[in-house]
């Protein structure tokens, strides 16, 4: 069945409407991934917001960001299916990720080393904090479309976003202070 399109949308409209949800699907799987670790579950979310979004081209404002607005229908579908599914309570971590591409075996197993504790630490976050980080830091949205897309106080997003990285850099062994040498800004700088 085809998607009800809005009543003055163009074939072009949708044309470009469609190409843009298809550039988008990279960062929607990423984030998929991130809130299920499951590919399977991410993939089936990916693929429910992609058909939502189509149903409801309409309700997208054009001018403002796409991928906020696809992010938030993901996050809904992702709530209403774990609503659903809570009882069964399969979690299934993404231990199977492709090779780090390197030519040096010692680099390339360090970095492999480095990424997988950065993808553990992530996950160990929790949810509220992951959601904000990789929302801010992996999808570029600003703390404004973050704050709107969670329904959440701009200053909230600032605060989760800061536990994050403190959190991730204190479980990656990095002081974060300690690597920059004037870790407090003087007034008026």
């Amino acid at each position: 069945m085809m998607p009800a399109a809005a009543p003055d949308s163009t074939p072009d409209d949708r044309d470009r409407f469609a190409r843009a949800l298809v550039a988008l699907v990279p960062n929607l799987r990423r984030y998929a991934l991130a809130l299920c670790r499951s590919r399977d579950v991410a993939d089936d979310l990916v693929q429910a917001t992609c058909e939502r979004a189509l149903a409801g081209q309409q309700g997208f404002e054009p001018g403002t960001r796409m991928d906020a607005w696809l992010f938030r229908i993901l996050r809904n579908a992702w709530i209403d299916g774990f609503r659903r599914t809570r009882a069964e309570g399969v979690v299934v971590d993404i231990d199977a990720a492709s090779e780090v591409a390197g030519e040096d075996r010692v680099r390339t197993g360090e970095s492999r080393l480095l990424l997988d504790a950065a993808g553990r630490a992530i996950m160990r976050l929790p949810e509220e904090q992951r959601e904000v980080l990789l929302l801010v830091c992996v999808e570029e949205l600003s703390y404004r479309e973050a704050s709107a897309l969670l329904d959440i106080p701009i200053g909230t997003v600032m605060s989760r976003l800061a536990r994050a990285r403190s959190r991730l850099a204190d479980d990656l062994g990095l002081n974060a202070a300690a690597s920059r040498p004037h870790a407090t800004k003087e007034a008026g700088s």
